[in-house]
């Protein structure tokens, strides 16, 4: 899928920086992070680094998935910011589009993830091995095909929102990953948007609120 790598050309989208942080707006279609081959270099931590040298990744979006992502910029923000991550004490919140309609209006799903070895970046539920995952989901509208909800992870695996909608039948719009043919064909690209994060200041200790408008 990487091999047809080429992220979009777009400038560095601001939310809010000082002395310890900077928080960005990353688009769908670039890595948080360089991949391993030369092509796959150009990534938002890259293009970050090339303004503030001394940015340090403490959490990470999924390639296709756009919205709020946040840099410390010196270890001890880097530290403090990585320990909330760790303990649970951020907010996030996502919207996404998912195939079908659904019909209850808000629920949770608590399914166990783990890396599928044989198919990897796969990851996949096991029950017997997997790690604890816990999303909340509340719809924020329905159409004729397709439902749009906010998700509310409360645990922060990799691909978990992308997996648990695929486990209740419900995949995500545009997903090469995990969504049926039909699912993958009704978007041009993976609708799913980061669209709150809140956590502590590493230096001022206040509450902070960053928001994203989805891109769809």
């Amino acid at each position: 899928m990487l091999l047809d790598y080429k992220p979009p050309m777009t400038p560095l989208d601001i939310i809010y920086s000082d002395k310890d942080i900077v928080v960005l707006h990353k688009p769908s279609g670039l890595l948080s992070v360089p991949g391993r081959q030369d092509h796959m270099k150009d990534s938002l931590s890259q293009r970050v680094q090339n303004e503030f040298k001394t940015a340090t990744v403490v959490h990470r979006l999924d390639m296709d998935t756009s919205g709020v992502m946040i840099m410390a910029l010196n270890i001890e923000a880097h530290r403090y910011i990585s320990k909330q991550f760790e303990k649970r004490a951020t907010e996030k919140s996502y919207v996404a589009h998912l195939y079908g309609v659904m019909e209850q209006d808000e629920g949770e799903i608590d399914l166990p993830l783990i890396l599928d070895w044989p198919n990897r970046p796969r990851h996949i539920v096991d029950h017997e091995n997997g790690k604890p995952s816990l999303t909340r989901w509340k719809v924020l509208d329905r159409a004729k095909d397709y439902t749009r909800i906010g998700f509310y992870p409360v645990t922060g695996r990799t691909h978990q929102l992308r997996v648990h909608a695929q486990a209740i039948n419900h995949p995500i719009l545009g997903d090469t990953l995990y969504a049926h043919d039909t699912a993958r064909g009704m978007a041009d690209r993976l609708m799913l948007h980061a669209e709150k994060l809140t956590l502590t200041h590493p230096y001022t200790k206040e509450i902070m609120h960053f928001t994203s408008d989805p891109e769809f």
